[in-house]
């Protein structure tokens, strides 16, 4: 898919998930991603895809998974599978080192940390449409964890809502190569309108107009 302008009046970066669980070492689920991630250093490359968009002065939204807390999920009468293994591994639980953003990561002053998304998708019962709405966001950059679940959904969620969005494919990871296929390859190009490189999606940050950089707001 061609990589296209990105226009910072209306263009977001949207992190989903940088949870010391996923992407540190130590984290609960790291070891599963490990092999993938540091293979595509999807790590690194969040970030630099992170320092661009804030050296460009896009906005940065956090779409972030519940954390876990005691009494979550006791008593629902229908819980899925994902939200069962989450429930099972205290998964990013509350008060913890694993449910805190990686510290390079932190959101800076002005950044946005939409409401915790309890399944897969940022925007299902969360605040994040209303967010992006209210500043005047119809273009997504995404980059985060895990390819064929939280971005995945979080993806094709955006695309029913109209957003145009770009998917940074060497800034998320996924348990193995065939689930990154599975995203990347095969389901998310019928909702994502690029899916593009680290390299691409900084070349075309670094290039937008200066005038453009000069005159975002963010009032």
């Amino acid at each position: 898919m061609a990589i296209h302008g990105y226009d910072p009046e209306i263009t977001a970066l949207l992190v989903i998930d940088p949870y010391n669980d996923f992407i540190s070492e130590g984290g609960k689920i790291w070891p599963r991603l490990q092999a993938v991630a540091e293979a595509n250093g999807c790590v690194p490359h969040m970030l630099q895809v992170l320092t661009a968009a804030r050296n460009s002065r896009i906005r940065v939204f956090y779409a972030m998974h519940h954390r876990y807390r005691p009494g979550d999920y006791e008593g629902w009468k229908y819980i899925a599978p994902i939200q069962k293994a989450a429930w099972k591994r205290k998964s990013f639980e509350f008060g913890t080192w694993g449910g805190e953003i990686r510290a390079e990561f932190q959101p800076l002053p002005g950044e946005t940390i939409v409401a915790e998304h309890w399944c897969s998708s940022g925007f299902a019962n969360t605040d994040l449409d209303l967010e992006l709405k209210k500043h005047g966001i119809h273009q997504l950059i995404v980059i985060g964890l895990v390819a064929h679940t939280c971005v995945e959904a979080t993806v094709r969620y955006a695309a029913e809502l109209g957003y145009d969005v770009t998917v940074v494919r060497d800034a998320t990871a996924d348990y193995t190569e065939e689930a990154m296929h599975a995203a990347l390859d095969v389901n998310m190009p019928n909702y994502a309108n690029a899916i593009v490189s680290t390299a691409e999606i900084v070349g075309s940050i670094a290039a937008m107009r200066p005038t453009l950089v000069e005159t975002a707001g963010f009032d």
